[in-house]
């Protein structure tokens, strides 16, 4: 029999995605799942986005150019512009999705077996990606009791070997929801700088941000113009998770001229997507407004139901829609399979991302699961209290 590959092998099940066949089970058995387990959020697309498209004159459904419509990158850019980024539609790569865009960014500047360090927690597909593309992840590991902040430099700078190439943050943080603060940014910059490496900076969630905090670019730093590299996306910020839109963002003409022949490797972005993308760019700042306020009720909320549960600790977040939570348990991953297969309260349970598939070093983050805060505050709280019920009983 032929044999797959051992890059096949070795690439990592979604933590998020996994245990969704139990959930399918559990739904076919009559009971109701509170999703806290995905970033899907439930609030509605903008309309304008979701007219171009039932609105479109088109007759082929024909190729874009492989970086994308000119017309929609100008746009990104005059968008960018209004949050302080100064970059032309010449610096952007429209990719199909942000994931893309991470792919684009680790093969057009890191060889097979070449290092990226990333400060853990993570994004769990950084793991994928980094398989995918013959990619080492150095971990640097950030704390749930100092809030998942920003390790010390000198954490960073221990790792850094001549096999280094970047350095990869996700701000706001994606599980952990940690806002990286400018000074924070420029201790980064500042190390990139010094050690000629990549700062690569996933930012979808730049406009979730809470408390008066403001989101803080590495294409607003100065003098590393040809370090940074941005990584964006429409899933989130519009609640266009389906459109599969993002870019890639970068002031260095090399690493855009070489991702570009990635993307002609792949032809061109979705046609559709980029027309919805574009008219979404139009959304009043009205929707963001009413959104932020949404997410900030269900944040306090979360938090504050969770921290009635003893034994449980948990981060709050300052920005994205996502909390870390460390329960009084053992392992995560046998817990959230047990709710979906043995518990309920009234016939309804709760999927949960258990943290462990969130880190790249082994047998950390076991009792830690991530909550995304995605559904309404009444679902949160009945959510949370599912939780408080389970944790009484479970035995592991």
């Amino acid at each position: 029999m032929p044999s797959i590959s051992n890059k096949g092998a070795l690439m990592p099940e979604s933590p998020i995605r996994k245990l969704v066949p139990f959930a399918e089970k559990a739904i076919k058995k009559g009971k109701t799942i509170f999703h806290l387990n995905i970033g899907q959020p439930d609030i509605k697309t903008p309309e304008i986005a979701l007219n171009a498209v039932k609105m479109h004159s088109l007759e082929i459904l024909a190729y874009t150019r492989s970086e994308g419509s000119e017309a929609y990158r100008v746009k990104i850019a005059n968008y960018y512009k209004k949050n302080n980024i100064d970059v032309n539609h010449e610096d952007i790569i429209v990719t199909t999705g942000g994931s893309e865009a991470l792919l684009f960014a680790f093969g057009s500047i890191m060889d097979s077996d070449d290092e990226v360090i990333i400060p853990e927690p993570f994004y769990a597909n950084y793991n994928g990606f980094s398989t995918s593309s013959g990619v080492k992840i150095v971990p640097v590991i950030s704390k749930i009791e100092d809030n998942f902040a920003l390790p010390p430099i000198e954490e960073f700078e221990k790792l850094i070997t001549a096999k280094t190439k970047a350095i990869l943050i996700c701000n706001p943080g994606n599980p952990t929801g940690y806002l990286y603060s400018k000074d924070e940014i420029k201790k980064l910059a500042k190390l990139v700088k010094k050690h000629d490496l990549f700062l690569i900076a996933d930012e979808v969630y730049r406009e979730f941000t809470y408390d008066g905090r403001k989101h803080y670019s590495v294409m607003q730093e100065e003098d590393i113009e040809v370090h940074a590299i941005m990584i964006d996306s429409v899933s989130k910020r519009y609640s266009m998770c389906g459109a599969r839109v993002g870019c890639l963002v970068s002031k260095n003409k090399e690493v855009i001229r070489t991702a570009l022949k990635f993307a002609q490797a792949r032809l061109s972005p979705p046609t559709f997507a980029q027309i919805a993308s574009e008219a979404a760019l139009d959304t009043p700042q009205q929707y963001f407004d009413e959104v932020i306020e949404e997410y900030v009720d269900r944040r306090n909320t979360l938090v504050k139901e969770l921290k009635k549960i003893e034994g449980i600790k948990v981060a709050k977040p300052n920005g994205a829609f996502y909390c870390v939570a460390e329960l009084p348990i053992k392992n995560a991953d046998h817990f959230a399979q047990w709710l979906l297969e043995h518990f309920d309260v009234n016939n309804e349970t709760v999927m949960v991302a258990p943290a462990a598939g969130f880190y790249s070093t082994p047998n950390v983050g076991l009792n830690q699961i991530r909550i995304a805060y995605v559904l309404k505050k009444e679902s949160l709280i009945k959510a949370v209290n599912i939780l408080k019920e389970a944790l009484k009983i479970y035995k592991y």
